[in-house]
């Protein structure tokens, strides 16, 4: 089993995307924790747009980042690379 799999259906939706490049918007919750939180930072260059929000007791945070994608693989690379950061949720 490969490690796109998971993301075979998303990358489906986003090939039939035909208006590339877009503004493509990224959604994650991590455990509220400053280097868990550089590391999806930096998953991102320094044009895109991140906002974050602490849930009510602080246990997390969520983020919403949202940055120009060039393709479909750009999108995919990135949750990939999410995925690999212990604690966070791609939403």
């Amino acid at each position: 089993m490969s490690e796109a799999d998971p993301f075979a259906k998303l990358k489906e939706q986003l090939e039939k995307e035909s208006s590339w490049p877009i503004v493509y918007m990224f959604k994650f919750i991590i455990p509220a924790d400053n280097k868990k939180l550089a590391l999806v930072e930096n998953l991102f260059s320094s044009e895109a747009v991140i906002s974050e929000k602490t849930s009510g007791k602080g246990n997390y945070i969520s983020i919403t980042v949202k940055e120009v994608m060039l393709d479909a693989a750009s999108v995919i690379d990135v949750y990939v690379l999410a995925s690999k950061i212990e604690g966070v949720i791609s939403l």
